[in-house]
């Protein structure tokens, strides 16, 4: 269990790497990605940030949760109480909270919480093939 925890703690690490890169070096990617990579990127994380805290539980429940979390930050972007967008104007509450309700960023959540469960089917699949051998 501990192996899996460093595991996704690494690759939560690594998509914030790359989810900064692609806000920094947006203008460098094609249209659709510039718009929507650094959502799918930031759902992604939460999802696989919270496989570090919780690698017991079912892809299907983190998913779950990761979706729940994600449309709770993108409603809560509806509602502007001083002290909230005052947290929203630092470089980190922009970055987690976000600034402006968007529906597509629902749809970005969603693409980001399915290629993460897909990849750990895919690795689940590796691992459990090279154990058998």
């Amino acid at each position: 269990m501990a192996w899996r925890r460093l595991t996704y703690a690494i690759a939560t690490l690594c998509v914030i790497v790359l989810g900064l890169s692609s806000r920094t070096y947006q203008e460098q990617l094609p249209g659709v990605f510039s718009a929507h990579f650094g959502d799918v990127l930031w759902a992604l994380m939460v999802f696989l940030g919270l496989s570090a805290i919780a690698p017991g539980v079912q892809p299907q429940w983190r998913a779950a949760i990761t979706m729940a979390v994600a449309c709770v930050v993108e409603f809560s972007q509806l509602l502007h109480p001083p002290w909230l967008d005052a947290v929203r104007r630092t470089t980190i509450g922009r970055l987690a909270l976000g600034v402006g309700f968007v529906w597509s960023d629902l749809l970005c959540y969603a693409a980001g919480i399915a290629l993460g469960w897909t990849l750990e089917l895919v690795l689940e699949a590796l691992t459990s093939r090279q154990d058998s051998r």
